[in-house]
């Protein structure tokens, strides 16, 4: 019986976190189908790309929202700590493999889009340990800022909730279960973001925050004294 309940939990997480809450958002403000946008991600930092910064927070919060509210019908349900943890890796799951956004490829194959499930790693984290987003906020917009990438900001919750969720472990304070969350968000994250990964390794990939800043200042210097920006 206690089976057949976590599977349904498991069951339950991954379709609510399927839900697309960013194409439905942007599709509401501007019209637009964000499938069709840029990285044609569902997640808040294309939604902004689509329909400005306030459709992109909106996602990003009900994306956050999502996965930690399974979290928390997971301990309604049962006190099973493997549940608990397993819940919003489903969640992530289906926010980067949408039940609901299934299409065939070029190639014939049915294919499952969505995001890249930084919110929603953000959300479980914060589901399981509220006092984890209290220290992956800050070090997660720092490493946004200064690094400027928001795929390695992306990739980093996931490696900071298995730090988090190690150190309480290992003292005693929570259980290695939600080490395990972390080490699958992780993996999800990474896969998600092949695509990016090469970018970087071509040196191609957007930037963002200081580098940014940085980048434009340097290139209007180069116009100003008659260079021409260098590429």
């Amino acid at each position: 019986m206690q089976f057949l309940i976590d599977a349904g939990l498991l069951i339950a997480a991954y379709i609510f976190g399927s839900i697309p809450f960013g194409l439905i958002i942007v599709k509401m403000i501007s019209g637009k189908d964000l499938r069709r946008v840029e990285s044609g991600r569902t997640g808040g930092t294309n939604a902004m790309r689509a329909a400005g910064f306030g459709a992109g927070l909106f996602t990003a919060l009900l994306d956050i929202f999502k996965a930690a509210s399974t979290v928390w019908l997971a301990r309604a349900v049962t006190g099973n700590p493997w549940a608990h943890a397993l819940t919003p890796v489903a969640a992530v799951l289906g926010h980067n493999y949408s039940i609901f956004l299934a299409e065939r490829g070029p190639d014939g194959r049915l294919r499952l889009r969505g995001g890249a499930g930084g919110a929603a790693a953000f959300g479980g984290a914060l589901g399981l340990w509220p006092p984890a987003a209290l220290i992956i906020f800050p070090i997660g917009f720092l490493i946004w800022f200064g690094v400027g990438y928001a795929s390695v900001t992306t990739m980093s919750i996931g490696l900071m909730a298995v730090i988090i969720f190690g150190v309480r472990a290992a003292l005693g304070l929570g259980p290695w279960a939600h080490v395990i969350y972390g080490v699958l968000a992780e993996i999800l994250l990474v896969w998600a973001l092949r695509p990016n990964i090469k970018r970087l390794r071509e040196g191609t990939e957007r930037l963002h925050g200081l580098r940014a800043m940085l980048q434009k200042r340097r290139q209007a210097r180069q116009v100003a004294v008659g260079e021409g920006p260098r590429h």
